[in-house]
């Protein structure tokens, strides 16, 4: 990565996480322009291969998030954040940030189940009945509360993707073992 990336990178995370814990979104303005600025970036910096590749990177990035959005574990902003990520990293290094994000996002999950039992049950709950109907109908249902959450804490999911984002561009910069496939 050069410096522009990282510091447009940067920029864009810091924003997504402030704006997720101010107002619960991460807002299409945000993913959209970063998409198109990573696309546009890797056009002019390495021709159609880099284009192609920004495009990996989008569909990779959105990939994982995909599924747990359509279960009702997360916002569709986290899953254009994570795509917008993977298109400014490339298809090799969205893995590596979904690897960290996933880690790091399940260590946030963890401590904030561990400190609300009762809702840990009413997730586990409203993914059981989501699966239950899948299989049953072929549909995706999602029971979720009105205003499109569970009462309970919030898991703000686009700091975790800024922490598990900066980690992997940390690892990868330290030529890190554990990010070697």
């Amino acid at each position: 990565m050069n410096y522009f990336e990282i510091i447009l990178l940067a920029g864009v995370l810091i924003t997504a996480s402030i704006i997720d814990i101010r107002v619960r979104k991460i807002p299409n303005w945000l993913t959209f322009s970063t998409v198109t600025a990573a696309m546009t970036h890797h056009l002019l910096a390495s021709g159609i291969k880099g284009l192609i590749l920004s495009l990996s990177g989008l569909a990779l990035g959105m990939s994982v998030f995909i599924i747990i959005y359509l279960l009702g574990g997360m916002g569709a902003g986290d899953v254009k954040l994570m795509g917008a990520v993977g298109a400014m990293l490339g298809p090799e290094g969205a893995v590596y940030a979904l690897f960290c994000t996933v880690l790091v996002g399940g260590i946030y999950a963890a401590v904030i189940f561990a400190l609300n039992r009762q809702y840990l049950k009413d997730v586990l709950s409203q993914w059981s009945t989501s699966l239950k109907l899948y299989i049953r109908t072929g549909h995706i249902f999602r029971p979720l509360a009105t205003d499109g959450r569970l009462n309970g804490p919030v898991l703000h999911y686009g700091l975790a993707i800024a922490i598990g984002t900066f980690l992997s561009i940390a690892l990868a910069a330290s030529n890190c073992q554990l990010l070697r496939i």
